[in-house]
Protein backbone atom coordinates (compact mmCIF):
# COMPACT_ATOMS: atom_id res chain seq x y z
CA UNK A 1 0.00 0.00 0.00
CA UNK A 2 1.25 3.49 -0.88
CA UNK A 3 0.79 6.80 0.92
CA UNK A 4 -1.19 9.79 -0.29
CA UNK A 5 2.12 11.68 -0.67
CA UNK A 6 3.30 9.03 -3.12
CA UNK A 7 0.10 9.53 -5.10
CA UNK A 8 0.82 13.27 -5.27
CA UNK A 9 4.36 12.59 -6.36
CA UNK A 10 3.20 10.34 -9.19
CA UNK A 11 0.71 12.98 -10.28
CA UNK A 12 3.50 15.56 -10.56
CA UNK A 13 5.59 13.12 -12.59
CA UNK A 14 2.92 12.37 -15.18
CA UNK A 15 1.57 15.91 -15.56
CA UNK A 16 1.31 17.01 -19.21
CA UNK A 17 2.13 13.53 -20.45
CA UNK A 18 -0.03 11.45 -22.77
CA UNK A 19 -3.27 10.15 -21.24
CA UNK A 20 -2.20 6.47 -20.91
CA UNK A 21 0.33 7.56 -18.27
CA UNK A 22 -2.61 7.79 -15.86
CA UNK A 23 -2.38 3.97 -15.65
CA UNK A 24 0.52 4.45 -13.23
CA UNK A 25 -1.97 5.61 -10.60
CA UNK A 26 -3.70 2.25 -10.19
CA UNK A 27 -3.34 0.93 -6.67
CA UNK A 28 -4.27 1.63 -3.03
CA UNK A 29 -3.35 4.79 -1.11
CA UNK A 30 -3.56 5.52 2.60
CA UNK A 31 -5.28 8.85 3.34
CA UNK A 32 -5.25 8.33 7.10
CA UNK A 33 -8.96 8.20 7.91
CA UNK A 34 -9.68 6.17 4.78
CA UNK A 35 -8.14 4.13 1.99
CA UNK A 36 -8.46 5.28 -1.62
CA UNK A 37 -8.18 2.58 -4.29
CA UNK A 38 -7.89 3.36 -8.00
CA UNK A 39 -9.16 0.12 -9.52
CA UNK A 40 -9.31 0.98 -13.22
CA UNK A 41 -8.14 3.94 -15.29
CA UNK A 42 -10.08 4.91 -18.39
CA UNK A 43 -8.34 4.68 -21.74
CA UNK A 44 -8.97 8.30 -22.74
CA UNK A 45 -11.01 11.26 -21.47
CA UNK A 46 -13.96 10.33 -23.69
CA UNK A 47 -14.17 6.71 -22.47
CA UNK A 48 -16.11 5.37 -19.50
CA UNK A 49 -14.91 7.09 -16.29
CA UNK A 50 -12.23 5.57 -14.10
CA UNK A 51 -13.34 3.25 -11.28
CA UNK A 52 -12.37 4.05 -7.69
CA UNK A 53 -13.44 2.92 -4.27
CA UNK A 54 -13.04 4.28 -0.77
CA UNK A 55 -12.69 2.08 2.32
CA UNK A 56 -13.32 3.31 5.87
CA UNK A 57 -12.65 0.98 8.79
CA UNK A 58 -15.46 0.27 11.23
CA UNK A 59 -13.50 1.94 13.99
CA UNK A 60 -13.10 5.14 11.97
CA UNK A 61 -16.66 5.13 10.61
CA UNK A 62 -18.09 4.64 14.10
CA UNK A 63 -21.65 3.58 13.19
CA UNK A 64 -23.42 1.83 16.11
CA UNK A 65 -24.12 -1.82 15.45
CA UNK A 66 -27.86 -1.44 16.04
CA UNK A 67 -28.04 0.49 12.77
CA UNK A 68 -26.99 -2.55 10.71
CA UNK A 69 -27.55 -5.64 12.90
CA UNK A 70 -30.10 -7.20 10.53
CA UNK A 71 -29.84 -7.69 6.74
CA UNK A 72 -32.73 -5.29 6.16
CA UNK A 73 -31.29 -2.53 8.33
CA UNK A 74 -27.86 -2.99 6.74
CA UNK A 75 -29.34 -2.42 3.27
CA UNK A 76 -31.30 0.58 4.57
CA UNK A 77 -28.14 2.12 6.04
CA UNK A 78 -26.22 1.48 2.82
CA UNK A 79 -29.04 3.10 0.86
CA UNK A 80 -29.13 6.18 3.09
CA UNK A 81 -25.36 6.68 3.03
CA UNK A 82 -25.37 6.29 -0.76
CA UNK A 83 -27.88 9.13 -0.98
CA UNK A 84 -25.88 11.35 1.39
CA UNK A 85 -22.61 10.65 -0.41
CA UNK A 86 -24.34 11.23 -3.76
CA UNK A 87 -25.55 14.65 -2.64
CA UNK A 88 -22.03 15.64 -1.66
CA UNK A 89 -20.56 14.33 -4.90
CA UNK A 90 -23.12 16.17 -7.05
CA UNK A 91 -21.91 19.49 -5.62
CA UNK A 92 -18.33 19.01 -6.79
CA UNK A 93 -18.82 17.03 -10.00
CA UNK A 94 -17.35 18.83 -13.04
CA UNK A 95 -15.66 21.48 -10.90
CA UNK A 96 -12.41 20.15 -12.33
CA UNK A 97 -12.26 20.99 -16.02
CA UNK A 98 -11.09 19.31 -19.19
CA UNK A 99 -12.10 17.35 -22.28
CA UNK A 100 -14.74 14.64 -22.48
CA UNK A 101 -15.74 13.29 -19.09
CA UNK A 102 -13.01 15.22 -17.28
CA UNK A 103 -14.07 16.22 -13.78
CA UNK A 104 -17.08 13.92 -13.60
CA UNK A 105 -17.59 12.39 -10.14
CA UNK A 106 -20.54 10.07 -9.83
CA UNK A 107 -22.09 7.38 -7.67
CA UNK A 108 -25.37 5.48 -7.94
CA UNK A 109 -28.46 7.65 -7.50
CA UNK A 110 -31.23 5.58 -5.89
CA UNK A 111 -34.91 6.19 -6.58
CA UNK A 112 -37.79 5.84 -4.13
CA UNK A 113 -37.10 2.16 -3.38
CA UNK A 114 -34.51 0.85 -0.93
CA UNK A 115 -32.38 -1.72 -2.77
CA UNK A 116 -29.16 -3.63 -2.28
CA UNK A 117 -26.45 -2.11 -4.48
CA UNK A 118 -22.83 -2.80 -5.32
CA UNK A 119 -21.87 0.87 -4.93
CA UNK A 120 -22.00 0.81 -1.14
CA UNK A 121 -21.47 -1.96 1.38
CA UNK A 122 -21.37 -2.08 5.16
CA UNK A 123 -19.42 -4.99 6.63
CA UNK A 124 -21.84 -6.81 8.93
CA UNK A 125 -19.01 -7.87 11.22
CA UNK A 126 -16.71 -4.86 11.57
CA UNK A 127 -18.98 -2.02 10.46
CA UNK A 128 -16.45 -0.97 7.83
CA UNK A 129 -17.68 0.95 4.80
CA UNK A 130 -16.83 0.60 1.11
CA UNK A 131 -18.15 3.02 -1.50
CA UNK A 132 -17.53 2.64 -5.23
CA UNK A 133 -17.58 5.65 -7.52
CA UNK A 134 -16.59 6.81 -10.98
CA UNK A 135 -14.25 9.72 -11.73
CA UNK A 136 -13.41 11.28 -15.09
CA UNK A 137 -9.66 11.84 -14.97
CA UNK A 138 -9.06 15.36 -16.38
CA UNK A 139 -7.22 16.06 -19.60
CA UNK A 140 -6.80 18.82 -22.15
CA UNK A 141 -7.41 16.93 -25.34
CA UNK A 142 -5.48 13.78 -24.45
CA UNK A 143 -2.88 15.52 -22.35
CA UNK A 144 -2.98 14.83 -18.61
CA UNK A 145 -4.10 17.69 -16.37
CA UNK A 146 -2.65 16.40 -13.07
CA UNK A 147 -3.45 19.57 -11.13
CA UNK A 148 -7.17 19.11 -11.86
CA UNK A 149 -7.11 15.47 -10.72
CA UNK A 150 -5.21 16.54 -7.61
CA UNK A 151 -8.14 18.86 -6.81
CA UNK A 152 -10.53 15.94 -7.09
CA UNK A 153 -8.51 13.46 -5.06
CA UNK A 154 -7.10 15.79 -2.41
CA UNK A 155 -9.78 18.46 -2.07
CA UNK A 156 -13.21 17.46 -3.38
CA UNK A 157 -13.25 13.76 -2.51
CA UNK A 158 -11.89 14.11 1.06
CA UNK A 159 -14.63 16.67 1.74
CA UNK A 160 -17.32 14.29 0.43
CA UNK A 161 -15.93 11.45 2.54
CA UNK A 162 -15.71 13.59 5.68
CA UNK A 163 -19.31 14.79 5.41
CA UNK A 164 -20.97 11.47 4.63
CA UNK A 165 -19.00 8.40 5.74
CA UNK A 166 -18.48 9.08 9.44
CA UNK A 167 -21.13 8.74 12.11
CA UNK A 168 -19.90 11.87 13.86
CA UNK A 169 -20.68 13.95 10.75
CA UNK A 170 -24.31 12.83 10.42
CA UNK A 171 -27.48 13.31 12.45
CA UNK A 172 -27.90 10.32 14.82
CA UNK A 173 -31.65 10.85 15.01
CA UNK A 174 -32.04 10.60 11.22
CA UNK A 175 -29.95 7.42 11.11
CA UNK A 176 -32.10 5.91 13.88
CA UNK A 177 -35.25 6.82 11.95
CA UNK A 178 -33.89 5.03 8.86
CA UNK A 179 -33.28 1.85 10.88
CA UNK A 180 -36.64 2.11 12.66
CA UNK A 181 -38.57 2.56 9.41
CA UNK A 182 -36.87 -0.49 7.93
CA UNK A 183 -37.66 -2.57 11.00
CA UNK A 184 -41.31 -1.49 10.88
CA UNK A 185 -41.57 -2.31 7.17
CA UNK A 186 -40.02 -5.75 7.62
CA UNK A 187 -42.29 -6.43 10.61
CA UNK A 188 -45.34 -5.41 8.58
CA UNK A 189 -44.30 -7.63 5.66
CA UNK A 190 -44.18 -10.65 7.98
CA UNK A 191 -47.35 -9.63 9.83
CA UNK A 192 -49.56 -9.54 6.72
CA UNK A 193 -48.54 -13.11 5.92
CA UNK A 194 -49.48 -14.26 9.43
CA UNK A 195 -52.84 -12.51 9.07
CA UNK A 196 -53.66 -14.24 5.78
CA UNK A 197 -53.23 -11.10 3.66
CA UNK A 198 -51.46 -10.63 0.36
CA UNK A 199 -51.05 -6.86 0.73
CA UNK A 200 -51.63 -3.90 3.03
CA UNK A 201 -52.16 -0.22 2.21
CA UNK A 202 -51.92 2.10 5.21
CA UNK A 203 -54.45 4.85 5.76
CA UNK A 204 -52.91 8.18 4.81
CA UNK A 205 -50.71 6.69 2.09
CA UNK A 206 -50.18 8.81 -1.02
CA UNK A 207 -50.43 6.51 -4.03
CA UNK A 208 -50.52 8.87 -7.07
CA UNK A 209 -47.15 9.88 -8.51
CA UNK A 210 -46.19 13.27 -9.94
CA UNK A 211 -46.17 11.92 -13.50
CA UNK A 212 -45.45 8.90 -15.62
CA UNK A 213 -41.75 9.75 -15.55
CA UNK A 214 -41.45 10.60 -11.85
CA UNK A 215 -41.90 8.28 -8.90
CA UNK A 216 -42.16 11.13 -6.39
CA UNK A 217 -45.52 11.54 -4.61
CA UNK A 218 -48.10 13.88 -6.09
CA UNK A 219 -48.76 16.98 -4.03
CA UNK A 220 -52.35 17.51 -2.85
CA UNK A 221 -53.27 13.95 -3.85
CA UNK A 222 -56.16 12.19 -2.10
CA UNK A 223 -54.81 10.30 0.90
CA UNK A 224 -55.74 6.62 1.00
CA UNK A 225 -58.53 5.60 3.36
CA UNK A 226 -59.59 1.97 3.86
CA UNK A 227 -63.22 0.84 3.81
CA UNK A 228 -64.24 -0.22 7.31
CA UNK A 229 -64.93 -3.82 6.27
CA UNK A 230 -61.35 -4.34 5.05
CA UNK A 231 -59.59 -2.28 7.69
CA UNK A 232 -56.96 -4.04 9.79
CA UNK A 233 -54.62 -2.83 12.50
CA UNK A 234 -51.01 -3.66 13.28
CA UNK A 235 -48.82 -2.64 16.19
CA UNK A 236 -45.41 -1.83 14.71
CA UNK A 237 -42.23 -1.90 16.85
CA UNK A 238 -41.47 1.81 16.43
CA UNK A 239 -44.40 3.61 14.77
CA UNK A 240 -46.91 1.87 17.01
CA UNK A 241 -50.49 1.27 15.88
CA UNK A 242 -51.20 1.60 12.17
CA UNK A 243 -54.46 0.93 10.32
CA UNK A 244 -55.19 0.41 6.67
CA UNK A 245 -56.74 -1.82 4.04
CA UNK A 246 -55.78 -5.48 4.12
CA UNK A 247 -56.22 -7.43 0.88
CA UNK A 248 -57.01 -11.03 1.82
CA UNK A 249 -55.68 -14.08 0.05
CA UNK A 250 -57.88 -15.36 -2.75
CA UNK A 251 -59.23 -13.56 -5.80
CA UNK A 252 -59.62 -9.79 -5.46
CA UNK A 253 -61.25 -7.68 -8.15
CA UNK A 254 -60.61 -3.93 -8.39
CA UNK A 255 -63.25 -2.07 -10.43
CA UNK A 256 -64.41 1.49 -11.02
CA UNK A 257 -64.70 4.18 -13.64
CA UNK A 258 -61.84 5.42 -15.74
CA UNK A 259 -59.34 7.70 -13.99
CA UNK A 260 -60.66 6.84 -10.52
CA UNK A 261 -57.47 5.18 -9.27
CA UNK A 262 -57.68 1.46 -10.16
CA UNK A 263 -54.33 1.27 -11.94
CA UNK A 264 -52.78 3.65 -9.39
CA UNK A 265 -53.65 1.18 -6.63
CA UNK A 266 -52.28 -1.73 -8.66
CA UNK A 267 -49.04 0.13 -9.41
CA UNK A 268 -48.58 0.80 -5.69
CA UNK A 269 -49.05 -2.92 -5.01
CA UNK A 270 -46.48 -3.75 -7.73
CA UNK A 271 -43.87 -1.58 -6.03
CA UNK A 272 -44.95 -2.80 -2.58
CA UNK A 273 -42.55 -5.72 -2.98
CA UNK A 274 -39.82 -3.19 -2.07
CA UNK A 275 -39.30 -1.03 1.00
CA UNK A 276 -39.57 2.72 0.36
CA UNK A 277 -37.82 5.77 1.76
CA UNK A 278 -39.47 8.14 4.22
CA UNK A 279 -41.62 10.74 2.49
CA UNK A 280 -42.43 8.54 -0.49
CA UNK A 281 -46.07 8.17 0.53
CA UNK A 282 -45.92 4.39 0.10
CA UNK A 283 -43.72 3.60 3.10
CA UNK A 284 -46.46 1.37 4.50
CA UNK A 285 -47.76 -0.11 1.26
CA UNK A 286 -46.56 -3.68 1.60
CA UNK A 287 -47.15 -6.56 -0.80
CA UNK A 288 -46.20 -10.24 -0.68
CA UNK A 289 -42.54 -10.11 -1.72
CA UNK A 290 -43.09 -12.76 -4.43
CA UNK A 291 -45.89 -10.81 -6.16
CA UNK A 292 -45.64 -10.89 -9.96
CA UNK A 293 -47.13 -8.36 -12.39
CA UNK A 294 -48.67 -10.38 -15.19
CA UNK A 295 -49.31 -9.02 -18.68
CA UNK A 296 -49.29 -9.84 -22.37
CA UNK A 297 -46.02 -9.40 -24.25
CA UNK A 298 -46.55 -9.59 -27.99
CA UNK A 299 -43.49 -10.88 -29.86
CA UNK A 300 -41.62 -12.10 -26.78
CA UNK A 301 -39.44 -15.18 -26.95
CA UNK A 302 -40.76 -18.29 -25.19
CA UNK A 303 -38.51 -21.32 -24.70
CA UNK A 304 -39.85 -24.81 -24.01
CA UNK A 305 -42.68 -23.67 -21.69
CA UNK A 306 -45.56 -25.93 -20.70
CA UNK A 307 -48.56 -23.69 -21.43
CA UNK A 308 -51.06 -26.53 -21.70
CA UNK A 309 -52.85 -25.25 -18.59
CA UNK A 310 -54.20 -22.48 -20.84
CA UNK A 311 -53.45 -23.48 -24.45
CA UNK A 312 -54.84 -26.93 -25.13
CA UNK A 313 -53.99 -27.39 -28.79
CA UNK A 314 -52.71 -25.38 -31.73
CA UNK A 315 -53.82 -25.54 -35.38
CA UNK A 316 -50.28 -26.36 -36.52
CA UNK A 317 -50.12 -29.28 -34.08
CA UNK A 318 -47.56 -27.43 -31.99
CA UNK A 319 -46.65 -29.02 -28.67
CA UNK A 320 -48.09 -26.84 -25.93
CA UNK A 321 -46.38 -28.86 -23.18
CA UNK A 322 -43.00 -27.73 -24.58
CA UNK A 323 -43.96 -24.56 -26.39
CA UNK A 324 -41.23 -22.55 -28.12
CA UNK A 325 -41.59 -19.47 -30.30
CA UNK A 326 -39.55 -16.43 -31.27
CA UNK A 327 -42.69 -14.34 -31.72
CA UNK A 328 -45.40 -15.10 -29.16
CA UNK A 329 -48.91 -13.72 -29.49
CA UNK A 330 -50.60 -11.81 -26.69
CA UNK A 331 -52.39 -14.89 -25.37
CA UNK A 332 -49.47 -17.34 -25.63
CA UNK A 333 -47.08 -14.83 -24.07
CA UNK A 334 -49.42 -14.24 -21.15
CA UNK A 335 -49.94 -17.98 -20.70
CA UNK A 336 -46.16 -18.42 -20.62
CA UNK A 337 -45.86 -15.58 -18.11
CA UNK A 338 -48.32 -17.28 -15.77
CA UNK A 339 -46.51 -20.62 -15.93
CA UNK A 340 -43.08 -19.01 -15.54
CA UNK A 341 -44.40 -17.04 -12.56
CA UNK A 342 -45.56 -20.27 -10.95
CA UNK A 343 -42.13 -21.81 -11.50
CA UNK A 344 -40.49 -18.73 -9.96
CA UNK A 345 -42.50 -19.27 -6.78
CA UNK A 346 -44.95 -16.37 -6.86
CA UNK A 347 -47.91 -16.45 -4.50
CA UNK A 348 -49.69 -13.40 -5.94
CA UNK A 349 -50.52 -12.38 -9.50
CA UNK A 350 -51.19 -8.69 -10.20
CA UNK A 351 -53.15 -8.16 -13.42
CA UNK A 352 -54.53 -5.13 -15.24
CA UNK A 353 -56.96 -5.91 -18.03
CA UNK A 354 -55.61 -2.92 -19.99
CA UNK A 355 -52.29 -4.71 -20.52
CA UNK A 356 -53.73 -8.20 -20.89
CA UNK A 357 -54.77 -10.21 -23.93
CA UNK A 358 -58.57 -10.14 -23.97
CA UNK A 359 -58.94 -13.66 -25.37
CA UNK A 360 -56.59 -14.95 -22.67
CA UNK A 361 -58.56 -13.39 -19.82
CA UNK A 362 -62.15 -14.21 -20.78
CA UNK A 363 -64.60 -15.58 -23.40
CA UNK A 364 -68.10 -14.18 -23.03
CA UNK A 365 -71.27 -16.24 -23.40
CA UNK A 366 -72.04 -15.14 -26.94
CA UNK A 367 -68.53 -16.00 -28.13
CA UNK A 368 -68.82 -19.41 -26.48
CA UNK A 369 -72.04 -20.06 -28.40
CA UNK A 370 -70.65 -18.95 -31.76
CA UNK A 371 -67.21 -20.60 -31.49
CA UNK A 372 -67.48 -24.14 -30.16
CA UNK A 373 -65.26 -25.12 -27.24
CA UNK A 374 -63.45 -27.77 -29.24
CA UNK A 375 -62.55 -25.11 -31.83
CA UNK A 376 -61.01 -22.76 -29.24
CA UNK A 377 -57.54 -23.76 -28.00
CA UNK A 378 -57.50 -21.22 -25.17
CA UNK A 379 -58.79 -21.97 -21.68
CA UNK A 380 -59.15 -18.39 -20.37
CA UNK A 381 -57.67 -17.18 -17.12
CA UNK A 382 -61.14 -16.74 -15.59
CA UNK A 383 -61.54 -20.53 -15.79
CA UNK A 384 -58.29 -21.12 -13.89
CA UNK A 385 -58.09 -18.28 -11.39
CA UNK A 386 -59.99 -20.05 -8.60
CA UNK A 387 -58.09 -23.31 -9.01
CA UNK A 388 -54.81 -21.38 -8.97
CA UNK A 389 -55.73 -20.20 -5.50
CA UNK A 390 -57.50 -23.27 -4.13
CA UNK A 391 -55.07 -25.87 -5.47
CA UNK A 392 -51.81 -23.96 -5.89
CA UNK A 393 -52.18 -21.26 -3.21
CA UNK A 394 -51.68 -18.41 -5.70
CA UNK A 395 -53.86 -15.36 -5.13
CA UNK A 396 -54.77 -12.77 -7.75
CA UNK A 397 -55.56 -9.06 -7.73
CA UNK A 398 -57.25 -8.13 -11.01
CA UNK A 399 -58.10 -4.64 -12.23
CA UNK A 400 -61.16 -4.74 -14.49
CA UNK A 401 -63.23 -1.94 -15.94
CA UNK A 402 -65.15 -3.51 -18.80
CA UNK A 403 -66.21 -7.04 -17.82
CA UNK A 404 -68.24 -8.12 -14.83
CA UNK A 405 -67.63 -11.82 -15.44
CA UNK A 406 -64.99 -11.93 -12.71
CA UNK A 407 -67.62 -10.98 -10.10
CA UNK A 408 -68.65 -14.66 -9.98
CA UNK A 409 -65.16 -15.93 -9.10
CA UNK A 410 -63.96 -13.07 -6.89
CA UNK A 411 -63.72 -13.35 -3.10
CA UNK A 412 -63.39 -9.58 -2.65
CA UNK A 413 -64.53 -6.73 -4.89
CA UNK A 414 -63.11 -3.24 -4.36
CA UNK A 415 -64.47 -0.21 -6.21
CA UNK A 416 -62.19 2.78 -6.61
CA UNK A 417 -64.23 5.99 -6.60
CA UNK A 418 -62.29 9.24 -6.86
CA UNK A 419 -59.24 7.43 -5.43
CA UNK A 420 -61.25 6.19 -2.43
CA UNK A 421 -61.70 2.38 -2.12
CA UNK A 422 -65.15 0.95 -1.37
CA UNK A 423 -65.89 -2.67 -0.47
CA UNK A 424 -68.73 -3.64 -2.81
CA UNK A 425 -68.37 -7.41 -2.57
CA UNK A 426 -71.93 -8.05 -1.38
CA UNK A 427 -73.41 -5.63 -3.94
CA UNK A 428 -71.41 -7.19 -6.79
CA UNK A 429 -72.33 -10.75 -5.81
CA UNK A 430 -76.02 -9.83 -5.59
CA UNK A 431 -75.98 -8.15 -9.00
CA UNK A 432 -74.11 -11.11 -10.52
CA UNK A 433 -77.01 -13.42 -9.70
CA UNK A 434 -78.97 -11.89 -12.57
CA UNK A 435 -76.30 -12.85 -15.07
CA UNK A 436 -75.35 -16.43 -15.91
CA UNK A 437 -71.89 -17.51 -14.86
CA UNK A 438 -69.63 -18.24 -17.81
CA UNK A 439 -68.87 -21.87 -18.53
CA UNK A 440 -65.51 -22.83 -17.07
CA UNK A 441 -64.94 -25.19 -19.97
CA UNK A 442 -62.11 -27.63 -19.41
CA UNK A 443 -62.04 -28.15 -15.66
CA UNK A 444 -59.07 -30.48 -15.40
CA UNK A 445 -56.36 -28.65 -13.50
CA UNK A 446 -52.78 -29.84 -13.35
CA UNK A 447 -49.73 -27.65 -12.83
CA UNK A 448 -46.77 -28.18 -15.18
CA UNK A 449 -44.25 -30.70 -13.95
CA UNK A 450 -41.28 -28.49 -13.21
CA UNK A 451 -39.41 -31.57 -12.00
CA UNK A 452 -38.72 -32.59 -15.55
CA UNK A 453 -35.54 -30.85 -16.67
CA UNK A 454 -35.55 -28.90 -19.92
CA UNK A 455 -31.77 -28.78 -20.22
CA UNK A 456 -29.72 -25.77 -21.15
CA UNK A 457 -26.93 -26.06 -23.68
CA UNK A 458 -24.91 -23.51 -21.75
CA UNK A 459 -24.25 -21.17 -24.68
CA UNK A 460 -25.56 -17.80 -25.86
CA UNK A 461 -25.20 -18.58 -29.53
CA UNK A 462 -22.32 -17.84 -31.86
CA UNK A 463 -20.59 -14.74 -33.10
CA UNK A 464 -20.49 -12.86 -29.81
CA UNK A 465 -17.47 -11.45 -28.11
CA UNK A 466 -16.24 -13.49 -25.17
CA UNK A 467 -17.63 -16.99 -25.51
CA UNK A 468 -18.96 -19.72 -23.32
CA UNK A 469 -16.14 -19.75 -20.80
CA UNK A 470 -15.92 -15.99 -20.48
CA UNK A 471 -16.52 -14.90 -16.91
CA UNK A 472 -15.13 -11.37 -17.09
CA UNK A 473 -17.64 -8.71 -18.09
CA UNK A 474 -16.75 -6.00 -20.58
CA UNK A 475 -19.09 -3.37 -19.25
CA UNK A 476 -21.24 -0.70 -20.82
CA UNK A 477 -24.50 1.09 -20.05
CA UNK A 478 -26.98 3.47 -21.64
CA UNK A 479 -28.41 3.61 -25.15
CA UNK A 480 -25.14 4.88 -26.57
CA UNK A 481 -23.43 2.24 -24.50
CA UNK A 482 -19.82 2.70 -23.68
CA UNK A 483 -17.48 -0.06 -22.56
CA UNK A 484 -14.68 -0.20 -20.04
CA UNK A 485 -12.02 -2.84 -20.09
CA UNK A 486 -9.46 -3.55 -17.42
CA UNK A 487 -5.74 -4.04 -17.88
CA UNK A 488 -4.07 -5.43 -20.94
CA UNK A 489 -6.33 -8.47 -21.16
CA UNK A 490 -7.69 -8.68 -24.68
CA UNK A 491 -11.31 -7.92 -25.44
CA UNK A 492 -11.71 -11.51 -26.58
CA UNK A 493 -11.43 -12.58 -22.92
CA UNK A 494 -14.45 -10.50 -21.90
CA UNK A 495 -18.19 -10.60 -22.24
CA UNK A 496 -19.46 -7.28 -23.56
CA UNK A 497 -22.40 -5.98 -21.53
CA UNK A 498 -24.73 -3.15 -22.45
CA UNK A 499 -27.78 -1.81 -20.65
CA UNK A 500 -30.39 -0.01 -22.75
CA UNK A 501 -32.08 2.07 -20.06
CA UNK A 502 -35.07 0.11 -18.75
CA UNK A 503 -35.69 -1.60 -22.10
CA UNK A 504 -33.28 -4.50 -22.01
CA UNK A 505 -29.72 -5.77 -21.94
CA UNK A 506 -27.17 -7.01 -24.43
CA UNK A 507 -24.53 -9.64 -23.69
CA UNK A 508 -22.00 -9.81 -26.49
CA UNK A 509 -24.22 -9.46 -29.59
CA UNK A 510 -27.29 -11.02 -27.98
CA UNK A 511 -30.10 -8.74 -26.82
CA UNK A 512 -32.79 -9.59 -24.25
CA UNK A 513 -35.96 -7.51 -24.16
CA UNK A 514 -37.01 -6.70 -20.57
CA UNK A 515 -39.19 -3.64 -21.16
CA UNK A 516 -42.37 -5.33 -19.91
CA UNK A 517 -40.96 -6.42 -16.55
CA UNK A 518 -42.77 -3.62 -14.76
CA UNK A 519 -41.44 -4.39 -11.28
CA UNK A 520 -37.88 -3.59 -12.30
CA UNK A 521 -37.34 -0.05 -11.00
CA UNK A 522 -33.68 0.76 -11.70
CA UNK A 523 -31.35 0.27 -14.71
CA UNK A 524 -28.78 -1.12 -12.29
CA UNK A 525 -31.07 -4.11 -11.74
CA UNK A 526 -30.87 -4.79 -15.47
CA UNK A 527 -27.09 -4.51 -15.32
CA UNK A 528 -27.02 -7.07 -12.52
CA UNK A 529 -29.22 -9.39 -14.59
CA UNK A 530 -26.67 -9.19 -17.41
CA UNK A 531 -23.89 -10.06 -14.98
CA UNK A 532 -25.94 -12.98 -13.66
CA UNK A 533 -26.32 -14.30 -17.22
CA UNK A 534 -22.57 -14.05 -17.80
CA UNK A 535 -21.77 -15.67 -14.47
CA UNK A 536 -24.31 -18.46 -14.95
CA UNK A 537 -23.05 -19.44 -18.38
CA UNK A 538 -19.55 -20.07 -17.07
CA UNK A 539 -20.59 -21.76 -13.81
CA UNK A 540 -24.10 -23.28 -13.90
CA UNK A 541 -25.36 -23.67 -17.47
CA UNK A 542 -23.86 -27.12 -17.84
CA UNK A 543 -26.79 -28.90 -19.47
CA UNK A 544 -27.57 -30.77 -16.26
CA UNK A 545 -29.53 -28.22 -14.23
CA UNK A 546 -33.11 -27.01 -14.57
CA UNK A 547 -33.76 -23.28 -14.59
CA UNK A 548 -34.93 -23.50 -10.98
CA UNK A 549 -31.65 -25.13 -9.97
CA UNK A 550 -29.67 -22.44 -11.80
CA UNK A 551 -31.58 -19.59 -10.14
CA UNK A 552 -31.31 -21.31 -6.74
CA UNK A 553 -27.54 -21.50 -7.16
CA UNK A 554 -27.32 -17.84 -8.18
CA UNK A 555 -29.43 -16.74 -5.22
CA UNK A 556 -27.24 -18.70 -2.81
CA UNK A 557 -24.24 -17.02 -4.39
CA UNK A 558 -25.74 -13.56 -3.83
CA UNK A 559 -26.80 -14.37 -0.26
CA UNK A 560 -23.44 -15.79 0.77
CA UNK A 561 -21.00 -13.63 -1.22
CA UNK A 562 -22.99 -10.63 -2.44
CA UNK A 563 -23.00 -8.81 -5.76
CA UNK A 564 -19.20 -8.51 -5.64
CA UNK A 565 -18.85 -12.22 -6.40
CA UNK A 566 -20.23 -11.69 -9.92
CA UNK A 567 -17.01 -9.96 -10.99
CA UNK A 568 -14.64 -12.58 -9.69
CA UNK A 569 -11.67 -11.77 -11.93
CA UNK A 570 -12.12 -8.03 -12.45
CA UNK A 571 -13.08 -4.85 -10.67
CA UNK A 572 -16.75 -4.67 -9.68
CA UNK A 573 -18.79 -1.95 -11.39
CA UNK A 574 -20.46 0.47 -9.04
CA UNK A 575 -23.75 0.20 -10.92
CA UNK A 576 -25.21 -3.16 -9.90
CA UNK A 577 -28.47 -3.50 -8.01
CA UNK A 578 -29.88 -6.82 -6.86
CA UNK A 579 -33.01 -8.00 -8.69
CA UNK A 580 -35.64 -10.25 -7.15
CA UNK A 581 -35.82 -13.98 -7.81
CA UNK A 582 -38.84 -13.39 -10.06
CA UNK A 583 -36.91 -11.03 -12.35
CA UNK A 584 -33.97 -13.43 -12.58
CA UNK A 585 -36.33 -16.14 -13.84
CA UNK A 586 -37.99 -13.68 -16.21
CA UNK A 587 -34.68 -12.51 -17.68
CA UNK A 588 -33.42 -16.03 -18.32
CA UNK A 589 -36.75 -17.03 -19.84
CA UNK A 590 -36.58 -14.09 -22.28
CA UNK A 591 -32.99 -14.68 -23.34
CA UNK A 592 -33.32 -16.02 -26.90
CA UNK A 593 -29.81 -17.48 -26.92
CA UNK A 594 -30.33 -19.78 -23.96
CA UNK A 595 -31.20 -23.24 -25.19
CA UNK A 596 -33.60 -25.44 -23.23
Amino acid sequence: MKTSRQLQSTLYEIDRRSYPAYKALQGAYDFGAYLLCIDHVQGDPFAAPSKLHVEVSGREAGFPRQLYDTPGKKIALQDYLTRVFGEQVSRVSHKAYGSGKSGLISVSRPGQEILERSCFTVDAGSGGLLVRLEVGFPANGRTIQAAQLEKILFEFLPECVAKSLFYRSLKPRTLTEVADLCEDQEFLRQAIARKGLTAFVANGSILPRVSGVSEKPMKEAVAFSSPASLEVEFDLPHLGKITGMGIPRGVTLVVGGGFHGKSTLLEALEKGVYNHIAGDGREYVVTDSSAWKLRAEDSRYVGNADISLFINHLPNKGNTTAFTTLDASGSTSQAANVVEGIEAGTKLFLIDEDTSATNFMIRDELMQRVVAEQEEPITPFISRVRALYEKAGISSVIVAGSSGAFFHVADTVIQMKEYVPLDITAKAKEAAKDFPELSTGRLRFALPDFGRIPRFSGSFGSGGRGGRESGRPYYGRGRAAYAAQEGAAGAQEHAKIRVMGMDGIQVDKNATDLRYLEQLVDPEQLCALAYLLVYARSHYLDGKRSLTQVVDALERQLEEKGLASLAERSYLPSGLCRPRRQEIFACFNRCRELKF
